[in-house]
């Protein structure tokens, strides 16, 4: 068998010996402490077969098969760190977690779905009133774990994913806005497209708004994410749209 030689240490273990140690031990402490004893070892772990067993091993693998990831190591720390950042999207913990910027009519509720949601374990939702319902997130990139070197460097792909219902027998409006910030708060990039209109009786499902940002440039450090509505008859009660199951996540870009 191939013979491993480690620069600057007495050493000679067998070249598969080397790979099976450090596929046995955490990922970041081979790229902190592992890559840093010698030459070998450094292109032991900067190798993309390495990141591609561990990948295999903890059955991480890119959504399309056909299309491998341009960076294993970049993809496998992303999807291992992979979570929605918003809390409480799905009005389990009723209000909680949202600031609200608008209030209007009989103001912001948590109630059960009125229509069935794609996913079963969705069974709650937020809903608006007959004034302007809007509520907020601001995500702080640094305390979720991703960090300035690590947002400009890679630029990793940010994922915004929000769904929304009407009532059948209430027209109403839905909105959303979602701004990534630099270290004061100020919008490097948007995504505000423009709002939704519902008819009165209509039969419309669960939409789901979708938008990937990507190549935003560097200096990205928080996230602000905002979203409501409102009832366009002007009707008393909880009649505006449904909003649930938000999510912002931070993901590869092989998707």
């Amino acid at each position: 068998s191939r013979r491993f030689t480690c620069s600057g240490l007495r050493s000679d273990v067998p070249l598969a010996v080397v790979e099976e140690i450090l596929l046995n031990l955490p990922a970041h402490q081979v790229v902190r402490v592992c890559r840093l004893v010698c030459h070998e070892w450094k292109e032991l772990v900067d190798s993309a077969s390495h990141w591609r067993e561990r990948c295999r091993r903890e059955g991480i693998q890119p959504q399309d098969v056909s299309r491998p990831p341009v960076n294993w190591r970049q993809f496998y720390f992303l999807t291992k760190k992979r979570r929605n950042l918003l809390k409480n999207p799905r009005a389990e913990d009723k209000l909680q977690g949202w600031k609200i910027v608008q209030n209007g009519g009989h103001r912001w509720v948590a109630e059960e779905n009125r229509k069935p949601f794609p996913d079963e374990t969705v069974t709650k939702c937020f809903v608006t009133s007959y004034g302007l319902c809007l509520k907020q997130q601001l995500i702080d990139l640094k305390k979720e774990g991703y960090s300035a070197a690590f947002m400009d460097q890679l630029q990793p792909h940010i994922k915004i994913s929000d769904w929304y219902v009407p009532r059948f027998d209430c027209g109403c409006q839905y909105e959303i806005s979602v701004e990534l910030l630099d270290r004061r708060k100020k919008p490097i990039c948007t995504f505000q497209p423009r709002k939704v209109f519902f008819q009165q009786w209509n039969d419309e499902p669960w939409c789901q708004m979708i938008h990937v940002f990507k190549d935003y440039g560097p200096g990205v450090r928080f996230i602000r994410f905002t979203h409501g509505g409102v009832d366009t008859q002007f009707w008393a009660g909880w009649y505006g749209i449904r909003v649930t199951n938000s999510s912002v996540e931070i993901c590869p870009a092989e998707e």
